[in-house]
């Protein structure tokens, strides 16, 4: 009976793990635990996007820093391409939380104003990154969806600006 159950065993465990190793393998993603906690926890849309371009930074700092320390070349660029591939999400979703809360007429202004102040620095640095990066070709194809990802997004907040109602005007009393 035990030799039965032993090799009943065996015939299924293949199988199960087969079907739980791609449930793992797609559960890549670019936000670490505690940020989707703070993503989840923040009470307007416009918080979310300021924390979204402010992982963004985080990510464009830890690039910087990969890039400055290259004697540490064990997955370094997978490490890079992770690094560009999370920076891609964040200001992806920042633009859509704009164009989201543009369309719920919600109150997004300081959220838009973040964006507003930050991604020209970043489209900066990545358009240099282009031009005469380290290691370029490790990395070229999500450095060039980076630099189209946040040209969207700062066309996307540029266009709520102008199209965001304006704030509720106060009479005096």
């Amino acid at each position: 009976m035990r030799v039965w159950t032993l090799a009943l065993a065996l015939c299924f465990l293949p199988a199960s793990a087969a079907m739980v190793l791609p449930a793992n393998a797609q559960q890549k993603d670019y936000l670490t635990q505690t940020e989707a906690g703070k993503i989840r926890d923040s009470a307007t849309p416009s918080i979310r996007i300021k924390l979204f371009v402010s992982f963004a930074a985080d990510r464009i700092q830890k690039f910087k820093y990969e890039l400055a320390h290259p004697r540490d070349s064990l997955h370094r660029a997978d490490r890079l391409n992770a690094l560009l591939n999370g920076y891609t999400g964040c200001i992806d979703d920042a633009a859509d939380l704009i164009d989201l809360g543009l369309e719920k007429q919600q109150d997004i202004r300081d959220g838009i104003k973040e964006l507003q102040a930050n991604a020209p620095a970043f489209l900066d640095y990545l358009k240099d990154l282009a031009s005469k990066g380290q290691e370029l070709e490790d990395y070229k194809s999500n450095l060039d969806d980076a630099i189209e990802s946040t040209t969207d997004a700062i066309r996307s907040a540029d266009e709520a600006a102008k199209e965001i109602a304006p704030p509720p005007a106060r009479r005096q009393p």
